[in-house]
This record gives C-alpha cells, structure tokens and sequence, in this order.
C-alpha cells in the first residue's frame, strides 16, 4: 500500500521537524543541566555538613592533644612522682569538663599519677600506650566508659627527659558525649543524618544511641567502604532495602564522617523539576503543533483552492472566480497565471465556435 501525501502533509511534517528537532535538543540539554545542578546541590549541602562536623571534630581533639603537649613538658610532669604529678593532673580535669581522669604512665606500662586519687593500674597492654612506645607522636583509643556506659576516647603522648630519652606517658580519658550530640543532632530533612565511625569501622558517634552504647560494627557500610576506594560520594541500598546516597570524609585522627539521606528525598528536587520539564516539553509541543497546523492551512488553501481552480478549467467550466489576484508573492503569481489560462482559454473557444 503506498501512501501519497499531499502538499499540506508534506508541509505540516516540514515544519514539525524544522521546529520540534532543534526544541527537542534544546529541552534535553536544558533538562541534563538542571539534573547536573540539583545533583551537585545535593552533594554540596550534604558535603557541606559533613566538613562542618569533621572539621569540628578535628579542632576538639587538636585541642585536647595541645593540652598533652604542653602538661608533658612540665618539669614536675618530667619528674615522673606521683607526689608532684597528681595536682597538675587534677587541674586538667577541673579544666576541661569532658576529661574525668588524666593519667601518666612510666616506661614499663606502671601507672604514676592519677587525678582521680584511686589506687595505681597497669596500662602497658593498653593500645594508647604502645603507640606512644613505638613512636607514634600521639596514641588513641575509643573504649566504653565503666562509669557512663558510653564511648570515651584516651589521648596519649610521651613525656621526655632532659636528654630526650622517653620517661613515660601522659593520658587523658574524656567522655564524647559533645561529639555525639554534635553528630546525633545534625539532620538533612526528614531522613538523612550523620555519624562517625573508628578506624575499624566501629560506631564512635550515631543517632541511634543504642549503636553508639554497643560500638556497632560498621564496617561493611558501603559508604565506609567506597572511602576507601577514594570515593567520597557513593548511591547504595542499605540494609533495609532503601535507595540512599551518601558522602563520606576522613577526619585527622583516621576516623570516617558519614552523612547520608534516603535518595527519594534527596533528589525529590530533581523529580519535580522533571515533571516541570515534561509538562513544559508537553505544552510547547501542543503549541508548536497547533501553530504548524494553522501556518499551513494558510499556506496550502490558497494553492488547494487554485488546483480546484485549474481542475474545472479542465472540464470547461470557464466562468469561476479566482482567489489571491491580490497577493504579492508566488501563490499572487499563480493565480494571476491561471487567471490568463483562463481568458486564454475562453478566447480559444470563442475562435473555435466562430469558425
């Protein structure tokens, strides 16, 4: 079956073509654009928060760390006697409201000096100890707190000698509990927050302080993961079957900052403004449709009506009245054409009948 288009079909799909082909790329490249900007926003405002409480973190315990620095220096801190070392420790302790026991420790993991005046410990198995031992400037460790039942962090650093050989350790035990309230209250709408995870992966800091209490392991956290891949942002399901993206940073001290939020949610901005744009792709589309349909018709009636024009011509019906004489353009020519085809025609008969 062939099928023949006339002149107002083949000018309605020109004119379709010529119009929705370049619309249509532009609405793509508009679209794209709009989906790229949301989705940077979206990374951006979950980045932002995330760098704000890393940052955060990494001041306290800087802090915290200047405070060992500067007590270990001391000449009675030096001097590794309980007698002269405990009210120095105990003004640390007064100080710094989250500290609730500073501590020193002679080469040999012996406990010296207490703030809190208890009887003395071993501490040379502990993991703060042994990183200060084998060199490491500062030494750390997140345990559970006997008292509080919380996550504490101890801070350690060597102390010298005159001669700069090593001649113990000093110790500061804090509570995290401005840590994790810093972290548990930072939200992204109604489904996104953030938490922090150790170097193993266990929770340190978590809104759900049930997680926080029993040090979850988190290792497995995909985010965790892609972190160590080098990838700071990371889309994955997590264990509820959820859809969600999140941003994961390093903070100083070797600890993971995770921010994330259910991607429904997070990209609920670019789904509206998908909708927008397909509403308005619709619309226009209509339009640019309609326009075609009417620029045709008035481009095609007059030739159509010209061609009916010509067909009675042919069948010798002479006395018919010509429409667009007075155009200026080519269809004003065709008719003014056909109009002496006409008078050419009905001078031929008048011959013709003479004769």
């Amino acid at each position: 079956m062939n099928l023949k288009l006339g002149i107002f079909q083949r000018m309605l799909i020109m004119l379709l073509f010529v119009a929705l082909v370049p619309l249509a790329g532009i609405w793509l490249l508009t679209y794209q654009f709009s989906i790229d900007l949301a989705g940077q926003k979206v990374e951006q405002e979950m980045l932002a928060l995330n760098n704000n409480l890393t940052t955060h973190v990494n001041d306290w315990v800087d802090m915290n760390e200047r405070v060992l620095l500067q007590n270990s220096t001391l000449q009675d801190m030096r001097s590794m006697k309980a007698d002269k070392q405990n009210p120095l420790l105990e003004t640390i302790t007064k100080q710094y409201d989250w500290a609730y026991l500073a501590f020193t420790i002679d080469p040999t993991g012996q406990n010296i000096g207490r703030s809190d005046g208890k009887g003395q410990k071993f501490y040379g198995d502990r993991s703060y100890f042994l990183q200060v031992t084998s060199g490491e400037r500062f030494g750390k460790q997140v345990l559970i707190g006997k008292t509080s039942g919380k996550p504490a962090l101890v801070l350690s650093t060597a102390i010298y000698n005159d001669t700069g050989k090593l001649n113990g350790v000093i110790a500061l035990a804090m509570t995290l509990t401005e840590i994790s309230n810093e972290i548990a209250n930072s939200k992204i709408g109604q489904t996104g927050y953030t938490f922090l995870l150790d170097e193993k992966g266990e929770v340190i800091a978590h809104p759900n302080q049930e997680f926080t209490r029993s040090r979850v392991d988190m290792s497995s956290n995909k985010a965790f993961q892609a972190l160590k891949q080098g990838k700071t942002l990371s889309v994955f399901d997590d264990i509820d079957g959820k859809k969600v993206v999140a941003v994961a940073r390093q903070t100083n001290q070797g600890w993971t900052m995770i921010t994330q939020q259910d991607y429904k949610e997070a990209y609920k901005q670019i789904e509206e403004q998908n909708l927008r744009a397909i509403l308005l792709l619709v619309v226009t589309v209509v339009i640019v449709c309609i326009l075609a349909l009417i620029a045709t018709r008035r481009l095609t009636t007059p030739i159509r009506k010209l061609t009916e024009v010509a067909e009675q011509y042919s069948q010798g019906k002479l006395d018919l009245e010509i429409t667009g004489l007075d155009r200026q353009d080519e269809i004003g020519q065709l008719a003014k054409a056909i109009e002496r085809l006409g008078v050419s025609i009905r001078m031929a008969m008048e011959r013709l009948m003479k004769k």
